[in-house]
């Protein structure tokens, strides 16, 4: 066609130039009319069969298809509720290892910062003052017991003698006082004896629990004087079990009061209360603890109360100082309305999610989200019971497209397909 096309407009020029050519000089102005006319006339007819088949080839456009996606129809549960602390790890037993008597350090017997055993060795003070103190207390009790015998041999003789009036009764008073003068500082130098074995037994420096050790804050060489800053030489903390303590402020006390209240949580009998633990880099730990005190007064200082929790730590992975993420459970919260995580999403103004509405058209819906369960977030407004939330492919969704509801198997069966 184009061709022809061609060939028309060729021999319409043609033509044309003769009409030109063939007139007069004096009517030249009707004859370039004419050759215009003849030029545009030719123009019309090649372009008409282009524009014509241009036209024929377009088609209106038909309604947008639908968008296949995957929604749960939203229902009131019973759900647990685990509320968030940051917390701090303490031991559940830790001792100051401190000096009960005066002397130089000639020994430390553990190794720094390593777990020691309940009676295991830490540290010794030069014992050769000490036993010099046991011997010489051992003498004076030889001498008192010496002078006990001498009072009682002249008790004996002056108590005969007092009876046939052949000695004074003053005689016989002055050795009865003997005597009992000679017991007392018997018991004296024995008491004395026995301070000397224990300051003597105070030398050796034993743990009095399991635990894991501090650094030794005198070195060997160094005088330690009892009863003093310097007499405090280390710590035992134990770590099977550990506490864990957080803090409740005023304002989370009050919200929970209210959420009891209104019915909305329901509290654990005999409120007993768990905690779980994850750790610095996001990892659960696996053994869960046990509620043991909460301070029934608040600090003046911070406005919070205390709460702690004992957990076992077999392994010694959780340590005295470390942060944790305290999630304490036992509180239910009832007629929850609950969505998966990922169909949830964050934007500047909040929350939102995607609905399928009753037109079968996607609809955001600004919600206002609560605690974490699982996998899963509770709803606490923006959403009723009965509705259809998206949770699967409205990431090709816009407000007010068309949806139809399919199974995740059936997504997922298309999505490679549309892939290939």
């Amino acid at each position: 066609m184009r061709d022809e096309v061609v060939d028309r407009y060729q021999s319409c020029n043609f033509m044309a130039i003769q009409n030109e050519w063939g007139v007069s000089m004096g009517r030249n102005a009707i004859v370039a009319h004419r050759v215009y006319l003849a030029v545009f006339l030719c123009l019309a007819a090649f372009f008409a069969p282009v524009l014509s088949g241009c036209s024929a080839h377009e088609k209106p456009k038909g309604p947008p298809l639908a968008a296949e996606v995957v929604a749960i129809t939203v229902q009131p549960r019973t759900m647990p509720v685990a509320f968030p602390f940051v917390a701090q790890i303490q031991s559940s037993h830790q001792v100051d290892i401190m000096a009960r008597v005066s002397g130089f350090l000639e020994k430390i017997s553990y190794p720094e910062g390593q777990p020691v055993k309940k009676g295991q060795v830490l540290f010794q003070i030069d014992r050769k003052p000490f036993l010099a103190a046991v011997d010489a207390a051992k003498s004076e009790v030889e001498i008192r017991q010496s002078q006990l015998w001498t009072a009682s041999a002249s008790l004996n003789r002056i108590k005969p003698l007092a009876d046939q009036n052949a000695a004074s009764k003053s005689d016989l008073d002055n050795a009865i006082g003997a005597e009992k003068s000679a017991e007392a500082a018997l018991q004296q130098a024995k008491a004395n004896l026995y301070k000397s074995n224990l300051d003597l037994g105070y030398t050796t420096i034993t743990s009095p629990v399991s635990g894991v050790t501090g650094q030794s804050k005198i070195r060997e060489g160094g005088y330690i004087a009892a009863g003093s800053q310097s007499a405090t030489l280390t710590y035992v903390a134990t770590l099977d079990p550990v506490w864990v303590e957080f803090s409740v402020s005023q304002n989370q006390e009050a919200e929970l009061k209210r959420e009891v209240v209104s019915g909305r949580t329901i509290l654990p009998r005999g409120s007993r209360y768990t905690v779980d633990l994850e750790l610095s880099d996001g990892s659960h730990y696996p053994q869960a603890g046990v509620v043991n005190f909460a301070d029934p007064s608040f600090s003046k200082e911070t406005g919070t109360f205390q709460v702690r929790a004992q957990i076992a730590n077999p392994k010694g992975t959780l340590r005295p100082g470390m942060f944790v993420k305290a999630f304490l459970k036992g509180a239910t919260r009832a007629n929850a309305l609950v969505v998966p995580q990922k169909s949830v999403q964050q934007t500047a103004n909040g929350h939102v999610i995607f609905i399928a509405n009753g037109k079968g058209l996607a609809e955001v819906r600004p919600v206002a989200v609560g605690d974490w369960v699982g996998q899963e977030w509770i709803i606490t407004s923006g959403l009723k019971a009965g509705e259809q939330v998206i949770v699967d492919g409205f990431m090709k969704l816009a407000p007010g497209m068309p949806v139809k509801l399919v199974q995740p198997e059936q997504l997922k069966a298309v999505q490679p397909a549309a892939g290939k």
